[in-house]
């Protein structure tokens, strides 16, 4: 009798057990099961899908994927819906919210800006490198862009990565007093002496552009975090930022 108790107590504890993890809310399902499946991996958030059943859920420094409920199936991919004016890219509209969040929090003492003498009628935030030839060709737009009313807002993203030299002029720039003047000058390929400064923002802001999924210069983020990739003429910006 002692051992039948004992195991119906056993018993019980399983079956209280299956019932906790089979109560626990999908997202937190979701979440316990692909980290211990891949404990490589973590899970910044778990949301339902536009998709009845899926779950979308985005990975730390990493992709979305759509989960089933139990986690036992994903679908990596965009997502996309169907309307009457055409195909909705679902996945890249979130895109578009995390870029605009996280560039909206940057501080504009952590930018070069260059502003219009007027009225601004548009910001236009760009991902730069100094020795990249597209964004030298954008810089020489500046004057007009900002005559149009475009305000343009630079963030360092040195493609040769942390340490390197591109990135050591682009630390010069912003550790500058004069950083228009400094940037403008490694835009020009003239040579300005290196003077690095410890309080820079250049290497948070190349890691933002990783985690925003910037894989080349020049990278123009609009303010509702829609992404441009490469050089823009002035009168096709202006026209995509809604500026006539």
């Amino acid at each position: 009798m002692r051992y039948l108790n004992q195991l119906i107590a056993v018993c019980v504890l399983l079956v209280t057990a299956a019932v906790a993890v089979a109560a626990d809310k999908p997202e937190v399902a979701i979440k316990r099961v692909l980290e211990a499946s891949r404990t490589d991996l973590k899970v910044e958030s778990v949301t339902l899908s536009q998709i009845p059943g899926l779950y979308a859920v985005q990975f730390e420094n990493g992709p979305m994927v759509y989960a089933t409920a139990d986690a036992k199936y994903f679908v990596l991919g965009d997502l996309f819906q169907v309307r009457a004016d055409g195909f909705i890219n679902l996945a890249d509209e979130k895109r578009n919210v995390d870029r605009a969040r996280e560039i909206a929090a940057i501080p504009l003492k952590d930018m070069i800006v260059f502003k219009p003498k007027g009225a601004t009628k548009g910001v236009i935030n760009v991902f730069t490198d100094v020795g990249c030839g597209w964004c030298q060709r954008f810089h020489k737009d500046i004057g007009q862009l900002n005559t149009m009313g475009i305000e343009v807002r630079y963030l360092a993203f040195p493609r040769a990565g942390v340490g390197s030299d591109d990135y050591k002029k682009m630390v010069t720039a912003w550790c500058a007093k004069d950083r228009q003047a400094v940037l403008t000058r490694y835009k020009n390929r003239e040579q300005v002496k290196l003077a690095l400064c410890a309080d820079n923002p250049v290497k948070a802001q190349y890691e933002l552009g990783e985690r925003l999924g910037i894989s080349g210069t020049p990278s123009l983020v609009t303010a509702k975090g829609e992404l441009i990739p490469g050089y823009v003429p002035p009168e096709e910006l202006a026209k995509s930022l809604g500026i006539q």
